[in-house]
Protein backbone atom coordinates (compact mmCIF):
# COMPACT_ATOMS: atom_id res chain seq x y z
CA UNK A 1 0.00 0.00 0.00
CA UNK A 2 1.08 3.57 -0.78
CA UNK A 3 2.55 5.66 1.59
CA UNK A 4 0.24 8.77 2.15
CA UNK A 5 3.21 11.16 1.07
CA UNK A 6 3.42 9.30 -1.96
CA UNK A 7 -0.36 9.66 -2.78
CA UNK A 8 -0.84 12.93 -2.41
CA UNK A 9 1.98 13.39 -4.85
CA UNK A 10 0.39 10.67 -7.46
CA UNK A 11 -2.81 12.84 -6.80
CA UNK A 12 -1.52 16.15 -7.73
CA UNK A 13 0.43 14.76 -10.93
CA UNK A 14 -3.18 13.40 -11.91
CA UNK A 15 -4.87 16.13 -11.78
CA UNK A 16 -2.62 18.53 -13.39
CA UNK A 17 -2.82 16.13 -16.41
CA UNK A 18 -6.62 16.21 -15.95
CA UNK A 19 -6.10 19.76 -16.08
CA UNK A 20 -4.02 20.01 -19.44
CA UNK A 21 -6.35 17.31 -20.97
CA UNK A 22 -9.14 19.88 -20.57
CA UNK A 23 -7.43 22.87 -21.67
CA UNK A 24 -6.08 20.08 -25.20
CA UNK A 25 -9.75 19.54 -25.37
CA UNK A 26 -11.08 23.05 -25.17
CA UNK A 27 -8.72 24.44 -28.12
CA UNK A 28 -11.50 22.08 -30.24
CA UNK A 29 -14.62 21.92 -27.74
CA UNK A 30 -15.06 26.04 -27.17
CA UNK A 31 -17.20 27.22 -24.31
CA UNK A 32 -18.51 24.10 -22.61
CA UNK A 33 -15.89 23.71 -19.50
CA UNK A 34 -18.99 21.98 -17.81
CA UNK A 35 -19.20 19.27 -20.36
CA UNK A 36 -15.54 18.83 -20.86
CA UNK A 37 -14.95 18.58 -17.22
CA UNK A 38 -18.20 15.72 -16.96
CA UNK A 39 -16.44 14.28 -19.85
CA UNK A 40 -13.29 13.41 -18.48
CA UNK A 41 -14.30 12.87 -14.72
CA UNK A 42 -16.45 9.86 -17.14
CA UNK A 43 -13.59 8.93 -18.41
CA UNK A 44 -10.99 9.19 -15.19
CA UNK A 45 -13.79 7.09 -13.20
CA UNK A 46 -13.91 4.38 -15.99
CA UNK A 47 -17.76 4.86 -16.72
CA UNK A 48 -19.78 5.57 -19.48
CA UNK A 49 -21.30 8.86 -20.92
CA UNK A 50 -25.11 10.31 -22.41
CA UNK A 51 -24.66 12.88 -23.91
CA UNK A 52 -28.04 14.89 -24.18
CA UNK A 53 -28.43 17.90 -26.47
CA UNK A 54 -29.76 19.26 -29.83
CA UNK A 55 -27.83 18.59 -33.14
CA UNK A 56 -25.20 21.09 -34.26
CA UNK A 57 -23.69 21.58 -30.44
CA UNK A 58 -20.90 19.81 -30.94
CA UNK A 59 -21.49 16.54 -29.60
CA UNK A 60 -19.74 14.32 -32.07
CA UNK A 61 -16.04 16.75 -32.42
CA UNK A 62 -16.17 16.54 -28.37
CA UNK A 63 -15.85 12.62 -28.60
CA UNK A 64 -13.77 12.91 -31.45
CA UNK A 65 -10.81 15.13 -29.96
CA UNK A 66 -11.13 12.89 -26.22
CA UNK A 67 -9.62 9.57 -28.62
CA UNK A 68 -6.74 12.13 -29.28
CA UNK A 69 -6.15 13.64 -25.88
CA UNK A 70 -6.44 10.37 -24.06
CA UNK A 71 -4.77 8.17 -26.60
CA UNK A 72 -7.58 5.89 -27.35
CA UNK A 73 -8.42 3.93 -30.59
CA UNK A 74 -12.09 4.77 -31.28
CA UNK A 75 -14.77 3.60 -33.37
CA UNK A 76 -18.50 5.94 -34.36
CA UNK A 77 -21.71 4.01 -34.83
CA UNK A 78 -24.39 6.12 -36.72
CA UNK A 79 -27.36 4.36 -35.11
CA UNK A 80 -30.48 4.16 -37.73
CA UNK A 81 -33.93 2.53 -36.96
CA UNK A 82 -32.77 -0.35 -39.71
CA UNK A 83 -29.50 -1.10 -38.03
CA UNK A 84 -28.60 -4.47 -36.22
CA UNK A 85 -26.91 -5.91 -33.15
CA UNK A 86 -24.72 -7.70 -35.60
CA UNK A 87 -23.41 -4.41 -37.19
CA UNK A 88 -22.18 -3.21 -33.74
CA UNK A 89 -20.69 -6.44 -32.17
CA UNK A 90 -19.85 -8.18 -35.03
CA UNK A 91 -20.97 -11.54 -36.68
CA UNK A 92 -19.30 -14.72 -37.29
CA UNK A 93 -19.39 -15.63 -40.93
CA UNK A 94 -18.75 -19.09 -43.20
CA UNK A 95 -14.84 -19.02 -44.43
CA UNK A 96 -13.55 -21.47 -47.13
CA UNK A 97 -9.70 -22.22 -46.74
CA UNK A 98 -7.27 -23.03 -49.41
CA UNK A 99 -7.84 -26.45 -49.24
CA UNK A 100 -11.28 -26.36 -49.17
CA UNK A 101 -11.97 -26.49 -45.93
CA UNK A 102 -14.58 -24.92 -44.34
CA UNK A 103 -14.56 -22.96 -40.86
CA UNK A 104 -16.34 -20.02 -39.19
CA UNK A 105 -14.61 -17.07 -38.61
CA UNK A 106 -15.25 -13.93 -36.17
CA UNK A 107 -15.32 -10.32 -37.70
CA UNK A 108 -15.13 -8.19 -34.68
CA UNK A 109 -17.70 -5.10 -35.28
CA UNK A 110 -17.03 -1.26 -34.31
CA UNK A 111 -17.61 -2.31 -30.75
CA UNK A 112 -14.14 -3.99 -30.53
CA UNK A 113 -12.43 -0.73 -29.67
CA UNK A 114 -11.67 1.50 -26.83
CA UNK A 115 -13.58 4.68 -27.25
CA UNK A 116 -16.81 3.90 -28.57
CA UNK A 117 -18.79 6.62 -30.03
CA UNK A 118 -22.37 5.67 -30.49
CA UNK A 119 -23.99 8.50 -32.17
CA UNK A 120 -27.78 9.38 -32.05
CA UNK A 121 -28.47 5.84 -30.41
CA UNK A 122 -32.30 6.60 -29.40
CA UNK A 123 -32.55 6.36 -33.38
CA UNK A 124 -32.19 2.68 -33.01
CA UNK A 125 -34.97 0.23 -32.53
CA UNK A 126 -34.54 -1.10 -28.40
CA UNK A 127 -33.45 -4.77 -29.56
CA UNK A 128 -29.84 -2.91 -31.16
CA UNK A 129 -29.84 -0.48 -28.18
CA UNK A 130 -29.88 -3.41 -26.19
CA UNK A 131 -26.97 -5.12 -28.07
CA UNK A 132 -24.67 -2.93 -25.70
CA UNK A 133 -25.47 -4.24 -22.72
CA UNK A 134 -23.11 -6.78 -21.82
CA UNK A 135 -20.30 -4.73 -23.74
CA UNK A 136 -20.92 -1.95 -21.48
CA UNK A 137 -21.14 -3.60 -18.16
CA UNK A 138 -19.02 -6.89 -18.70
CA UNK A 139 -16.64 -5.54 -21.18
CA UNK A 140 -17.08 -8.16 -23.40
CA UNK A 141 -19.64 -9.28 -26.10
CA UNK A 142 -20.98 -13.13 -26.61
CA UNK A 143 -21.51 -14.34 -30.41
CA UNK A 144 -22.91 -18.04 -31.17
CA UNK A 145 -21.96 -18.89 -27.23
CA UNK A 146 -18.27 -17.90 -27.25
CA UNK A 147 -16.97 -14.75 -25.28
CA UNK A 148 -14.44 -11.74 -27.45
CA UNK A 149 -13.52 -9.61 -24.76
CA UNK A 150 -13.47 -6.11 -25.39
CA UNK A 151 -10.04 -3.67 -25.82
CA UNK A 152 -9.15 -2.06 -22.51
CA UNK A 153 -10.01 0.58 -21.21
CA UNK A 154 -13.65 0.60 -23.09
CA UNK A 155 -15.90 3.70 -22.82
CA UNK A 156 -18.93 4.57 -24.55
CA UNK A 157 -20.16 7.90 -25.13
CA UNK A 158 -23.34 7.88 -26.82
CA UNK A 159 -25.14 11.12 -27.92
CA UNK A 160 -29.01 11.41 -28.04
CA UNK A 161 -31.25 13.63 -29.15
CA UNK A 162 -34.23 14.87 -27.00
CA UNK A 163 -36.91 11.99 -26.81
CA UNK A 164 -39.71 14.98 -28.47
CA UNK A 165 -37.97 14.83 -31.95
CA UNK A 166 -39.14 12.17 -34.79
CA UNK A 167 -37.44 9.34 -34.86
CA UNK A 168 -36.42 8.53 -31.45
CA UNK A 169 -37.11 5.54 -29.09
CA UNK A 170 -36.63 5.84 -25.54
CA UNK A 171 -33.59 4.21 -24.14
CA UNK A 172 -34.51 1.02 -21.63
CA UNK A 173 -33.87 1.76 -18.16
CA UNK A 174 -31.29 -0.98 -17.26
CA UNK A 175 -29.25 0.27 -20.34
CA UNK A 176 -29.70 4.17 -19.09
CA UNK A 177 -28.12 2.92 -15.69
CA UNK A 178 -25.11 1.41 -17.26
CA UNK A 179 -24.53 5.16 -17.95
CA UNK A 180 -22.52 6.75 -15.17
CA UNK A 181 -23.68 10.36 -16.03
CA UNK A 182 -26.08 11.99 -17.53
CA UNK A 183 -24.36 15.38 -19.81
CA UNK A 184 -26.46 17.84 -20.66
CA UNK A 185 -25.02 19.83 -23.66
CA UNK A 186 -27.03 23.24 -23.91
CA UNK A 187 -26.52 26.10 -26.61
CA UNK A 188 -23.35 27.85 -25.93
CA UNK A 189 -23.24 32.04 -24.58
CA UNK A 190 -22.56 34.45 -27.08
CA UNK A 191 -19.22 35.41 -26.56
CA UNK A 192 -18.63 31.55 -26.79
CA UNK A 193 -20.52 30.84 -30.03
CA UNK A 194 -18.12 34.19 -31.15
CA UNK A 195 -15.17 32.13 -30.35
CA UNK A 196 -16.76 29.13 -32.33
CA UNK A 197 -17.25 31.22 -35.47
CA UNK A 198 -13.50 32.65 -35.50
CA UNK A 199 -12.13 29.13 -34.79
CA UNK A 200 -13.90 27.16 -37.11
CA UNK A 201 -14.33 29.08 -40.12
CA UNK A 202 -11.01 30.25 -41.12
CA UNK A 203 -8.47 27.95 -43.45
CA UNK A 204 -7.00 26.17 -40.43
CA UNK A 205 -8.75 24.04 -37.48
CA UNK A 206 -7.57 24.02 -34.19
CA UNK A 207 -5.80 20.58 -32.97
CA UNK A 208 -5.52 19.21 -29.67
CA UNK A 209 -2.79 17.41 -28.12
CA UNK A 210 -2.62 13.33 -26.90
CA UNK A 211 -2.00 13.93 -22.64
CA UNK A 212 -2.75 10.35 -21.70
CA UNK A 213 -2.02 7.04 -23.00
CA UNK A 214 -4.14 4.40 -22.69
CA UNK A 215 -2.08 2.87 -19.82
CA UNK A 216 -2.05 6.16 -17.91
CA UNK A 217 -5.70 6.36 -18.10
CA UNK A 218 -6.33 2.91 -16.71
CA UNK A 219 -3.74 3.90 -14.00
CA UNK A 220 -5.47 7.15 -12.95
CA UNK A 221 -8.61 5.04 -12.95
CA UNK A 222 -7.16 2.76 -9.91
CA UNK A 223 -5.74 6.50 -8.41
CA UNK A 224 -9.10 7.91 -8.74
CA UNK A 225 -10.27 4.65 -6.08
CA UNK A 226 -7.90 5.27 -3.69
CA UNK A 227 -8.51 8.56 -2.79
CA UNK A 228 -9.59 9.14 0.32
CA UNK A 229 -13.36 10.59 0.98
CA UNK A 230 -14.38 11.33 4.10
CA UNK A 231 -17.26 10.34 6.44
CA UNK A 232 -19.46 13.54 6.07
CA UNK A 233 -18.86 13.45 2.54
CA UNK A 234 -20.41 9.55 2.55
CA UNK A 235 -23.06 9.94 4.32
CA UNK A 236 -23.72 12.73 2.16
CA UNK A 237 -23.97 10.52 -0.41
CA UNK A 238 -26.27 7.62 1.20
CA UNK A 239 -28.48 10.93 2.55
CA UNK A 240 -29.06 12.20 -1.34
CA UNK A 241 -29.45 9.02 -3.06
CA UNK A 242 -31.79 7.22 -0.45
CA UNK A 243 -34.14 10.55 -0.14
CA UNK A 244 -34.51 10.46 -4.42
CA UNK A 245 -36.61 7.37 -3.77
CA UNK A 246 -40.59 7.47 -2.90
CA UNK A 247 -41.60 6.18 0.04
CA UNK A 248 -38.35 5.74 2.21
CA UNK A 249 -38.80 7.26 5.72
CA UNK A 250 -36.26 9.96 4.80
CA UNK A 251 -38.21 11.20 1.33
CA UNK A 252 -39.67 14.66 1.06
CA UNK A 253 -43.37 15.30 0.07
CA UNK A 254 -42.12 16.17 -3.50
CA UNK A 255 -40.24 13.16 -4.36
CA UNK A 256 -43.21 11.18 -2.73
CA UNK A 257 -46.08 13.00 -4.83
CA UNK A 258 -44.01 13.42 -8.15
CA UNK A 259 -40.82 10.56 -8.61
CA UNK A 260 -42.12 7.49 -10.38
CA UNK A 261 -39.07 5.18 -9.70
CA UNK A 262 -35.51 6.25 -7.68
CA UNK A 263 -32.19 5.56 -7.83
CA UNK A 264 -30.39 2.41 -6.96
CA UNK A 265 -27.43 1.88 -5.20
CA UNK A 266 -25.18 1.89 -8.69
CA UNK A 267 -26.45 5.73 -8.19
CA UNK A 268 -24.44 6.29 -4.87
CA UNK A 269 -21.21 4.18 -6.39
CA UNK A 270 -21.35 6.54 -9.28
CA UNK A 271 -21.43 9.76 -7.17
CA UNK A 272 -18.64 8.25 -4.94
CA UNK A 273 -16.96 8.05 -8.16
CA UNK A 274 -17.13 11.04 -9.86
CA UNK A 275 -17.26 13.51 -6.71
CA UNK A 276 -13.08 12.19 -6.53
CA UNK A 277 -13.04 13.11 -9.93
CA UNK A 278 -14.39 16.83 -10.05
CA UNK A 279 -12.08 17.55 -6.09
CA UNK A 280 -9.14 16.19 -9.04
CA UNK A 281 -10.30 19.01 -11.77
CA UNK A 282 -10.89 21.32 -8.86
CA UNK A 283 -7.06 20.89 -7.58
CA UNK A 284 -7.83 19.12 -4.27
CA UNK A 285 -7.31 16.35 -2.82
CA UNK A 286 -10.21 14.91 -1.36
CA UNK A 287 -13.90 15.76 -2.24
CA UNK A 288 -16.19 17.70 -0.20
CA UNK A 289 -19.82 18.26 0.14
CA UNK A 290 -20.05 20.85 -2.96
CA UNK A 291 -18.87 17.94 -5.00
CA UNK A 292 -21.55 15.88 -4.02
CA UNK A 293 -24.17 18.41 -4.97
CA UNK A 294 -22.62 19.99 -8.23
CA UNK A 295 -22.70 16.17 -9.59
CA UNK A 296 -25.99 14.97 -8.07
CA UNK A 297 -27.78 15.59 -11.42
CA UNK A 298 -25.58 14.58 -13.84
CA UNK A 299 -25.19 11.14 -11.71
CA UNK A 300 -29.29 11.26 -10.69
CA UNK A 301 -31.07 12.65 -13.29
CA UNK A 302 -31.38 9.69 -15.45
CA UNK A 303 -31.50 6.79 -13.08
CA UNK A 304 -35.00 8.34 -11.98
CA UNK A 305 -38.61 9.05 -13.29
CA UNK A 306 -41.04 11.64 -12.96
CA UNK A 307 -45.20 10.56 -12.90
CA UNK A 308 -47.23 11.07 -15.46
CA UNK A 309 -49.49 13.03 -12.75
CA UNK A 310 -45.80 15.00 -12.79
CA UNK A 311 -45.04 15.58 -16.18
CA UNK A 312 -48.61 17.23 -16.85
CA UNK A 313 -47.46 19.50 -14.32
CA UNK A 314 -44.76 20.88 -15.78
CA UNK A 315 -42.26 19.43 -12.99
CA UNK A 316 -38.74 18.58 -13.99
CA UNK A 317 -35.81 16.29 -12.26
CA UNK A 318 -34.13 18.78 -11.93
CA UNK A 319 -36.04 20.65 -9.95
CA UNK A 320 -37.16 17.65 -7.89
CA UNK A 321 -33.23 17.04 -7.42
CA UNK A 322 -32.14 20.37 -6.44
CA UNK A 323 -35.29 20.21 -3.99
CA UNK A 324 -33.84 16.96 -2.28
CA UNK A 325 -30.66 18.42 -2.28
CA UNK A 326 -31.41 21.42 -0.03
CA UNK A 327 -33.70 19.38 2.40
CA UNK A 328 -30.45 16.91 2.39
CA UNK A 329 -28.38 19.96 3.33
CA UNK A 330 -30.57 21.51 5.44
CA UNK A 331 -30.73 18.61 7.92
CA UNK A 332 -26.99 18.28 7.60
CA UNK A 333 -26.47 21.63 8.54
CA UNK A 334 -28.94 21.28 11.46
CA UNK A 335 -27.18 17.79 12.79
Amino acid sequence: MAEPENLVAEIETLGAKMVEAEASITKRFIGQKDVVDLVLATLVCGGHGLLIGLPGLGKTRLVETLGTVMGLSEARVQFTPDLMPADILGSEVLETGADGSRAFKFIEGPVFCQLLMADEINRASPRTQSALLQAMQEKSVTIAGQPHPLPTPFHVLATQNPIEQEGTYPLPEAQLDRFLVQIDVEYPERDAERDILVATTGTEDAQSHQVFTAEELMAAQTLVRRMPVGEAVVELILDLVRACRPGEPDAPEIVNRSVGWGPGPRAAQGLMLTVRARALLQGRLAPSAEDVLAMARPVLSHRMALTFAARARGESLAQVIDAVAEQVTRVEAAA
